[in-house]
């Protein structure tokens, strides 16, 4: 059965090219002009993954993937017009997955897809548990628990902490973040891995400002503290 994307844009020529492609490449796409409909959408059609304009009318995409991470964790690759490093460094605090800067090429976004939805949607290691002090990581389950209490992680997100967590004490480079979590590696995207650490701390950490599970390495990337305690 093919996977379903769902593509939010206000611009019709987009949305149909975005859409030819995506459907060329064997995926069913369904599509909404902005974040309001989209919503409709989503839980009309449970999407494995939303592919959304940043600029609309009604609700925008920030606003969207604002409301849509209180009760999902479906991918979202954020398309935006803007420049500003903060405008999608926001969209990735939020829980945005990946962005791409128009204009763009249809096959990177084709491709951006695939890898996301490889990583989301693979098999689970044959490990399955990791631990980490109070920290766990079930594979086979998806699960993330802090003392106990489950944590509610973005895709990316969760494939970060995976990363970090499956060699404790490892310096990972954003590089090697990058591309663990997405399957890409472009140095434009390196910084990007800052916004999604600093989501998981916020979610991790008793103290963000001080944090005692992912620790910065200064001029390289980061690791899990191996003894947070």
């Amino acid at each position: 059965m093919s996977q379903t994307i769902l593509v939010v844009d206000d611009e019709p020529q987009i949305v149909r090219l975005l859409k030819a492609y995506l459907e060329a490449a064997g995926f069913r796409v369904v599509t909404a002009a902005d974040g309001y409909d989209a919503l409709r959408v989503v839980r009309q059609e449970s999407p494995d993954l939303i592919v959304l304009d940043l600029l609309m009318p009604r609700v925008d995409g920030l606003e969207f993937t604002r409301r849509l991470r209180r009760d999902h964790d479906t991918p979202i690759i954020m398309l935006t017009a803007r420049v500003e490093e903060t405008d999608r460094i926001v969209g990735l605090e939020l829980g945005a997955d990946d962005y791409v800067t128009k204009p763009f090429s249809p096959r990177e976004i084709v491709a951006r897809v695939r890898a996301v939805l490889r990583r989301t949607q693979s098999a689970p290691p044959p490990t399955p548990l990791l631990r980490v002090g109070d920290l766990s990581l079930d594979r086979s389950a998806h699960l993330v628990t802090r003392s106990g209490a489950t944590v509610n992680l973005t895709p990316t997100e969760y494939a970060l902490l995976e990363t970090l967590m499956s060699a404790p004490g490892r310096v990972f480079s954003r590089a090697e973040l990058l591309e663990a979590a997405q399957g890409v590696a472009f140095e434009a995207y390196e910084r990007t891995v800052d916004a999604h650490i600093k989501n998981l701390r916020r979610k991790l950490e008793p103290e963000p400002a001080q944090p005692r599970y992912i620790l910065t390495v200064r001029g390289v990337g980061y690791r899990l503290n191996p003894k947070p305690w």
